[in-house]
């Protein structure tokens, strides 16, 4: 059965939004394959949001700073969330490592590969799926990512 993650990390204020869209992209292929490496990832996104925007959609063609920003981490997986966090730091470290310089107490988790305790802590202390009301998940099927795998690969 997923588990889902929904982390929302507050950004620093006076933080342009290019700055964190360019370290999204330039990661994005990294991502893409350290996810289909772990193995247990359902789907994974990370979005950027701005609270002051009505639809929080920031405007990434606005050269100002903001104060407003979200960079949101929101993933299905499957099995333990400690060993879900580990491997995100074996894997995705140095992504988190980029992204957490802008994001408020993030600069004392780096490198997340030495501070993975502060840092699942950090997770569960600003992950909306482990605090209610945000609690349920609904999934179509109990499978997991490798059952699933393995039944379309055949």
């Amino acid at each position: 059965m997923a588990n889902p993650l929904c982390l929302m990390m507050p950004v620093l204020p006076g933080t342009n939004p290019i700055s964190i869209a360019a370290a999204l992209q330039e990661y994005q292929t990294k991502i893409n394959a350290a996810l289909t490496d772990i193995g247990t990832v359902h789907f994974a996104r990370f979005t950027l949001l701005d609270r002051s925007q009505a639809n929080l959609l920031p405007n990434i063609n606005s050269a100002g700073a903001s104060n407003t920003l979200i960079i949101g981490v929101i993933t299905e997986y499957d099995g333990s969330f400690n060993d879900y966090i580990e491997d995100f730091v074996d894997q995705l470290g140095e992504v988190f490592d980029a992204l957490l310089q802008f994001v408020v107490g993030g600069k004392a988790l780096i490198p997340v590969a030495n501070h993975v305790a502060a840092f699942e802590a950090f997770i569960t202390a600003n992950d909306a799926a482990q605090h209610v009301p945000n609690t349920g998940l609904y999934s179509a099927y109990p499978q997991t990512v490798q059952k699933i795998l393995a039944s379309v690969s055949t």
